[in-house]
């Protein structure tokens, strides 16, 4: 199975589009039901199924602002990685590295963000 480069970018948009105007559960909803997920790579727990996935976006919901901004990327058959900007509350930029492989139906099977303290600038 393999995707054109556009049609990459565009799972990878409509996911950072859901992450900054979505719910939790509408972001989840973009991962298949056995879907892997670890953010960040190396710092602890990876969340596996759905259900999991949608329990580690809720602490993204809340009275802030979250805007986001692809800055990066690169695709190849059915993966995609990409450095994206994530604005929350006007507080905080983070530019994470995120790597994420779909499935035929373009829903997201697995997902990768490799980031750390030096990646957030304070605003």
């Amino acid at each position: 199975m393999s995707f054109e480069p556009d049609v990459l970018q565009g799972f990878v948009q409509r996911y950072l589009d859901t992450v900054a105007g979505g719910t939790a559960d509408e972001v989840a909803a973009l991962y298949t039901e056995d879907a892997t997920l670890e953010d960040p790579v190396g710092g602890g727990e990876v969340h596996i199924g759905r259900h999991a996935i949608a329990g580690f976006y809720k602490g993204m919901e809340g009275d802030h602002e979250i805007t986001t901004e692809l800055l990066t990327f690169r695709a190849g058959g059915h993966e995609a990685a990409f450095v994206f900007a994530i604005t929350v509350g006007g507080a905080m930029r983070i530019e994470p590295i995120e790597v994420m492989t779909f499935d035929g139906d373009g829903k997201i099977t697995s997902m990768k963000a490799y980031w750390g303290p030096q990646n957030i600038t304070p605003l």
